[in-house]
């Protein structure tokens, strides 16, 4: 079993590479879902999810360390 992690940030949207979002944590660390829930896709949103960190993924946007969001809420702006 994978284990999870928390991260609370904030919802970016990255209008290059096609257009993708990602999470950048308050530490300043980068995230990439593969599975942004459609409730947090609101550009500088604060979110906390749990995630499993996808160790042996890669994504075409190379910003950050690929996630499976497996729990989430919103926290606001």
């Amino acid at each position: 079993m994978k284990s999870r992690i928390q991260i609370s940030g904030k919802a970016i949207y990255h209008n290059f590479e096609g257009g993708f979002w990602g999470i950048e944590s308050d530490s300043g660390k980068k995230y990439t879902p593969i599975n942004m829930p459609e409730q947090l896709k609101l550009d500088g949103a604060r979110v906390k999810v749990t995630a499993v960190v996808l160790q042996d993924a890669y994504t075409l946007t190379m910003w950050g360390d690929a996630i499976r969001i497996v729990g989430f809420e919103t926290l606001g702006n």
